[in-house]
């Protein structure tokens, strides 16, 4: 299905924080190419503030009669993560794309079903994961492909911000049931999908996980070790406890140490480059970025998006491109509740792992400084978690 010629005619769910401040500002950027037609939201009030707002012209309160009455082509879904299989799964099967904001799904069997309605030339179901379409990233995928920077050795990959308890206190957070696991799940993901996209496939990883601080369900900081299929060797840790907050990405290769630095969001700015000791000049010179400094916000991907639309292709994080952070993230929750490493691959149906993020573990949390399973010595992956202190 491919749409060559006229606006593309977009649905927004879910009208909360993130529609508001950050996609329908990215639509309004591109309103040559788009029309925003629609918007749902269960809440009346905020859908009816919403659509005044942004001149949306038709508002509902069911997804069902939006997608039955508005004609979209593009649905971009911002709900909270424990709806995101079903609406997307709905909007597919309705015959339009979707791009959802992360988690895409709570488990991998959720996102295996809500990708498995995609059909050749679409629509698709992909995912927002905008930090790898800024041109700093770009261009540092680009001399990572070409060996510019030589191998890749050493990889840290941290997502270190701070949530307080209030933040915790909006009733979907915090739980598996409903935002589906920690900081690697709410908070690192986007950093996660990014070393992925620059290192590619790993191998395995080992991990553990706490619930240290906060009164919550799930984890509020996770540390990881990776072996990736290059020989590299990683770090990842996700935090909601870290008062000085930083989201950070550095890459130690032969040649080069690439590193990103931000919290939120980068420009080309935040990436810098230091070569290794007698390293020729101008071969640093040729690490200099050419071309538009590119924030790593939505646009770039959303200008990405629309194109794959209109060509009817599937878009770059759809199916397994959009599959592999959450991948790695359960692996990791599999190694923090077994005490065990795990491969990439080993998460199949009929593993616990695979059909919830935590094994579908019950429990408060994972323990102050514990993070295993009772019985995880003896290889178990049994439901039991211990309680916090």
């Amino acid at each position: 299905m491919s749409i060559p010629h006229r606006r593309i005619r977009v649905g927004v769910v879910g009208t909360g924080g993130i529609a508001d401040a950050v996609q329908m500002p990215a639509l309004r950027r591109l309103a040559s190419d788009v029309e925003v037609v629609a918007a749902m939201d269960i809440d009346p009030e905020r859908l009816a503030a919403f659509a005044a707002k942004w001149s949306v012209p038709d508002a509902y309160t069911d997804l069902g009669e939006m997608l039955a009455g508005s004609s979209v082509d593009l649905v971009v879904v911002c709900s909270p993560p424990a709806v995101h299989r079903e609406q997307v799964l709905a909007v597919v099967r309705a015959g339009a794309w979707a791009w959802c904001e992360k988690p895409p799904a709570l488990s991998l069997a959720e996102y295996d079903e809500l990708t498995s309605a995609d059909v050749p030339g679409g629509p698709y179901a992909s995912i927002v994961f905008q930090h790898r379409f800024g041109s700093g990233a770009r261009h540092a995928r680009r001399l990572l492909a070409d060996g510019a920077l030589g191998r890749p050795l050493v990889a840290h990959c941290q997502t270190t911000w701070y949530r307080d308890q209030a933040y915790y206190d909006v009733p979907w957070r915090g739980r598996w049931a409903s935002e589906g696991g920690g900081p690697a799940v709410g908070l690192g993901i986007h950093q996660i999908d990014l070393l992925l996209d620059l290192l590619g496939s790993w191998r395995s990883v080992k991990a553990m996980a706490g619930t240290l601080a906060r009164d919550i369900e799930t984890d509020d900081v996770s540390v990881a070790t990776v072996e990736f299929d290059n020989g590299a060797l990683a770090t990842v840790v996700n935090s909601a406890l870290s008062p000085r907050q930083l989201s950070h990405l550095r890459i130690d290769c032969e040649l080069a140490t690439v590193e990103l630095n931000h919290l939120y969001g980068y420009r080309d700015d935040d990436w810098t480059y230091t070569p290794s000791p007698g390293v020729a000049p101008e071969i640093v010179a040729g690490w200099k970025p050419t071309g538009p400094d590119e924030p790593s916000t939505h646009l770039p991907q959303l200008r990405a998006l629309l194109a794959d639309v209109r060509a009817g292709r599937p878009p770059a994080t759809s199916g397994t491109g959009g599959r592999a952070a959450l991948e790695l993230i359960s692996a990791m929750y599999r190694s923090a509740f077994t005490d065990r490493t795990v491969r990439r691959g080993e998460i199949v149906p009929g593993d616990a792992f695979y059909e919830s993020i935590n094994g579908s573990a019950r429990g408060r949390g994972l323990g102050r400084g514990d993070g295993v399973l009772e019985d995880a010595r003896s290889g178990s992956t049994g439901g039991r978690v211990r309680d916090r202190d």
